[in-house]
């Protein structure tokens, strides 16, 4: 199976006349590819769908191959024309930005609110970066690590608080749990004021997780939990070409498409990179 779920390209042929694309247009392709007959998709709900098709995924039998390669033949639904000033390195955000972007719809009203986002991975540092946008008043930003809250605080980070170091228990009106570590759920609950939004974004691995269930109940929590996106995709690229210093912060090494065992040594280095491309 073909990894790679975040793509940009060039259309080098298409199947059938339209008058939406030709052949040379700079393009963000949509990772998913819905049934639409399912109850979800019958909902408007496309990205929960139960038979869902996305790139470099597992789920299903066959597998669904992803964008490491030179050449792939996709659905015109999937395809996404880039804003003029906006270019192809900058535009394969698309897809983690709108997983942001999902999650801050997911928590409701954040302008003018204080915020947590627990975890600053490429993930996290975007949902940073989408608070900014959407105008939150306090970004706070703890990771483990140095280098992931340097880039939170390029993002849009007020202030950032490194965990390993020191513990972080100030209330927020909105905390993201991005790092998908069981033990930091506990903190993430304790940083949540009383009535306030919990949205866990990092994917937890398989099995049983404790969860402060009394915390949650006795504090009126709102525990949301998101998964991917539904419609962020062409506001994420509108966004992208609105602020091209998300792109600048983010992105912090580029390798050839035949480098690429490179590049994934330098991206499990979370000491020195945060989002690393693969470029053709």
């Amino acid at each position: 199976m073909i990894l790679g779920h975040e793509v940009s390209g060039v259309v080098e042929s298409l199947g059938t006349a339209n008058a939406h694309f030709k052949i040379g247009d700079a393009v963000a392709i949509h990772p998913a590819l819905p049934c639409g007959k399912c109850p979800e998709c019958l909902r408007k709900a496309e990205h929960l769908c139960r038979h869902m098709r996305f790139f470099g995924s597992a789920a299903l039998t066959p597998h669904t191959n992803g964008g490491f390669r030179e050449h792939m033949t996709v659905n015109l639904s999937q395809l996404f024309k880039l804003p003029e000033n906006l270019d192809l390195q900058t535009a394969c955000l698309a897809e983690p930005l709108s997983v942001a972007l999902h999650a801050i719809v997911r928590a409701g009203d954040v302008k003018g609110r204080n915020i947590m986002v627990q975890g600053a991975g490429p993930i996290g540092a975007l949902i940073v970066a989408g608070l900014k946008v959407a105008g939150a008043k306090t970004i706070i930003a703890t990771d483990l690590q140095d280098f992931p809250l340097e880039t939170a605080r390029h993002l849009g980070a007020t202030a950032t608080f490194n965990t390993a170091h020191s513990v972080h228990d100030n209330e927020y009106d909105i905390v993201f749990e991005a790092t998908g570590v069981p033990k930091a759920f506990e903190s993430a609950v304790k940083c949540t004021q009383k009535g306030g939004v919990l949205v866990q974004v990092g994917m937890f691995p398989p099995g049983e997780v404790s969860v402060p269930l009394s915390q949650i109940i006795s504090r009126e929590i709102d525990y949301r939990g998101t998964f991917r996106f539904n419609r962020e995709f062409g506001n994420a690229l509108t966004i992208l070409s609105q602020n091209p210093w998300i792109a600048s912060g983010l992105i912090t090494q580029t390798f050839p498409l035949d480098k690429y065992s490179d590049a994934f040594k330098v991206c499990a280095n979370r000491k020195i990179s945060s989002k690393v491309l693969l470029e053709i």
